[in-house]
């Protein structure tokens, strides 16, 4: 195990908090609302033939905290999910199906990673997700059915479902469904088989396109290849980027990814153009 005392004081000073931090339903918020603003969903790795496997404390700290880059579900909620452990909640991984956008009939596989948050006083759980791009959480809320629940920005709500639970978020006011989810608890190995999957699998998205986002407090920045776009709640923004380069100065000056640690500039440029239009 990481030494926790050098990650927690890592991620805080990443995520533009001060420790000590109580481990409060106020305090769970605005850790969530920290990790939004501040570690970009981003699936690089997988997009360049690395495999993201190791989703131990150490491995998940040194991208995410020390070299400065993003991650995907399993990186951004694994990393949380050690953070919270250690500040004394009840921390559970679940896995999900996601069906946003999903535009047939076959069943997708369970490769989406969450958490199930309880308070050391025993509320909760609570649904926490950092990891799942531009229409992420961004805020924790009841892992209960039938209510409508504020984040700091749209309204979500879970309906019960034959596996477990079914997220919906109301988007341009429909409600759009985004993940269905089983609620029994997953050991690390089946994350990091999950993980493997997703990140080396040639037909995966993450490995034949590329995407970004990061959730600020008043906008969603959502970026899939050459397409940029910036949701607020007065209306949409798109823009259309011309080339692999201009890509990578949003990804290095909007989503503030260290691309540096991706090696050589003109290889990574290349890489890139491949998958602009994926």
């Amino acid at each position: 195990m990481a030494d926790m005392s050098t990650l927690l004081d890592a991620y805080f000073t990443r995520i533009g908090l001060t420790m000590p931090v109580e481990s409060t339903l106020d305090a769970l918020r605005d850790i969530v609302a920290g990790h939004n603003r501040s570690i970009p969903f981003e699936n690089l790795d997988p997009v360049t033939g690395i495999p993201v496997v190791d989703l131990s404390a150490e491995a998940l700290a040194d991208k995410l905290l020390g070299r400065r880059r993003g991650g995907y579900c399993y990186e951004q909620n694994g990393l949380l999910g050690y953070v919270l452990d250690d500040l004394g909640f009840g921390v559970q991984r679940l896995v999900g199906r996601v069906i946003w956008m999903h535009d047939d009939d076959t069943l997708p596989a369970q490769t989406h990673q969450v958490l199930s948050v309880t308070l050391p006083d025993g509320d909760g759980p609570y649904l926490v997700d950092v990891g799942f791009g531009g229409q992420t959480l961004s805020s924790p809320i009841r892992l209960a059915p039938g209510q409508v629940q504020q984040t700091r920005h749209e309204p979500y709500r879970l309906l019960d479902h034959p596996e477990g639970f079914e997220l919906q978020a109301r988007v341009g006011g429909v409600w759009e469904s985004l993940y269905l989810l089983d609620p029994i608890p997953r050991p690390r190995i089946d994350l990091e088989v999950g993980s493997w999957y997703v990140s080396t699998y040639p037909e995966s998205v993450f490995v034949r396109g590329l995407t970004a986002a990061l959730v600020t407090d008043d906008a969603r920045w959502n970026l899939r290849g050459r397409r940029l776009a910036v949701h607020r709640a007065g209306g949409s923004e798109k823009t259309r980027l011309g080339s692999a380069a201009d890509v990578l100065e949003v990804l290095e000056g909007r989503f503030g990814i260290n691309l540096a640690d991706l090696g050589d500039r003109a290889e990574l440029e290349a890489r890139v153009g491949r998958v602009l239009d994926s």
